[in-house]
């Protein structure tokens, strides 16, 4: 899953689902490798140290990506809508090599690297547009 638009977009929101059915919606910092995308539980302050995310995807596996631009030229915007098969990695070395991407991605990692788990999401399919 190579697409440059995707490498260098900085936030998306991940869509679970909830024990009730309902969408759960959260933004998110990510990195992609081949067509895996990972995201992890950093060391921001939360109310719980269990996130709705992570067991939203333990209990529903099936999860959507939506990574998009916005600009007043409406001719520069652009989406892309990815969903696949969430796997959540607590303690493995495909987790180490995720943290390792994040942090390539993202300084705040390098000073403080994630303590929690990484949700990492085999892409299933991926649609797109542009303005």
């Amino acid at each position: 899953m190579q697409n440059s638009r995707l490498t260098v977009a900085r936030v998306a929101r991940l869509a679970t689902t909830d024990p009730d059915g309902r969408p759960h919606l959260v933004p998110i910092v990510f990195a992609v490798e081949g067509d895996t995308l990972y995201s992890a539980v950093d060391r921001k302050a939360k109310r719980s140290r269990t996130l709705r995310r992570i067991e939203n995807a333990r209990a529903r596996p099936d999860v959507t990506i939506l990574v998009d631009h916005y600009e007043e030229d409406w001719r520069r915007l652009w989406w892309i809508r990815i969903r696949g098969h969430a796997r959540v990695l607590d303690e493995c070395e495909e987790r180490e090599r995720a943290l390792a991407l994040l942090s390539e991605k993202y300084p705040q990692y390098r000073a403080q690297p994630p303590d929690g788990p990484v949700l990492a999401v085999d892409v299933t399919e991926v649609r797109e547009w542009t303005g």
